[in-house]
């Protein structure tokens, strides 16, 4: 009996873009949740200006670098997906109630897009789940 999903090949082309897209991401979000920890005095004036104290922007750089962790890890970088889209979203919330513009409230949104598309050009199991079809030319 045949598969209904079809297996898609990676091409090393897609591996490496998608290597690269999500090295680039996580190389950020270790940045940002690694200047939570340390305190750095900018992030800690924005954190405050969206009603964050001191304590749960520690915790949120913590949480942020639990996710990146868990995405890093091959088998289990669909779950870590899932967590920084979680994260990434809850990001997205506290921008738009601080009615902040545009692009701070979007800029979430394009690191959770970033995210997946470098996990859907490395991972084959992904691409086997989330089937994208090219359009076919009349025969």
């Amino acid at each position: 009996m045949e598969s209904a999903i079809q297996s898609n090949p990676v091409s090393k082309a897609a591996r490496w873009s998608g290597r690269i897209i999500s090295g680039l991401v996580v190389l950020f979000l270790l940045f940002d949740g690694v200047t939570k920890l340390v305190r750095v005095k900018p992030v800690l004036k924005a954190a405050s200006q969206l009603g964050f104290s001191v304590p749960q922007v520690v915790g949120i750089g913590v949480l942020l670098l639990v996710c990146t962790a868990i995405y890093v890890i091959p088998r289990t970088s669909v779950l870590g997906a899932i967590l920084l889209t979680g994260y990434l979203g809850g990001a997205t919330a506290i921008q738009v109630r601080a009615a902040n513009p545009v692009f701070e409230t979007l800029f979430p949104v394009i690191f959770g897009v970033l995210v997946w598309a470098g996990l859907f050009l490395r991972d084959r199991r992904l691409r086997e789940l989330v089937p994208v079809r090219r359009s076919r030319q009349a025969d």
